[in-house]
């Protein structure tokens, strides 16, 4: 019965979050959400950038090696539909930054016979782990307080979140945090002289 009461667990879950998600669309603009305090943000960083989680391959992948780039870590699952709507938009933004530094991180909290099949369909081009349930605990660590999916934090090169996102984001906000994150590692030097 386990097998089942796993299922039954997924649904419930799935329940919550979405019926949260429908609350949360209507209350939330596409925008980050107000600068967590400082004990959460640390918490987060921690509880997220010390994962171990197996990828689609079945290898557990540290998120701490990807540390030191511009990290977005988005909470994902595939009976998720703004879920579904973001990811084309991270795979066009991974190939657009990658070679500056950004590497997007997709966390599912779903099970793998769904996941696998899924990534592998839209051809993601980054990393995605199988978190599960239990890496609900994750994002509530990084102000995730009601558990809505998709969540996404955005950490700079030192490890530190810069930005949450509750529910769908889109590209042009994302680009807002991403490239200026960005732009600092690169040391590059503001144009303003060459006007």
């Amino acid at each position: 019965m386990p097998r089942l009461s796993q299922i039954i667990l997924f649904a419930a879950a799935a329940i919550v979050a979405l019926s949260a998600g429908v609350w949360f669309r209507a209350y939330f603009m596409d925008g980050p959400q107000p600068p967590l305090p400082e004990a959460v943000s640390k918490q987060g960083a921690t509880a997220i950038l010390s994962a171990n989680l197996p990828d689609i391959e079945g290898n557990v992948q540290a998120v701490s090696q990807w540390q030191g780039n511009v990290l977005v870590v988005n909470f994902w699952a595939t009976w998720c539909t703004p879920c579904r709507e973001e990811i084309p938009e991270f795979i066009d933004m991974q190939n657009k930054f990658g070679d500056q530094g950004l590497t997007f991180i997709g966390i599912a909290i779903d099970r793998e016979d769904k996941v696998i099949p899924y990534s592998k369909e839209l051809g993601i081009n980054y990393p995605v782990l199988i978190g599960g349930l239990e890496a609900m605990a994750f994002a509530e660590a990084a102000g995730n307080q009601m558990s809505v999916l998709p969540y996404t934090v955005i950490f700079d090169q030192q490890g530190k979140i810069a930005e949450t996102f509750l529910g769908r984001v889109h590209q042009r906000t994302l680009e807002k945090t991403v490239i200026p994150l960005l732009q600092q590692s690169s040391g590059a030097v503001p144009a303003e002289h060459n006007h």
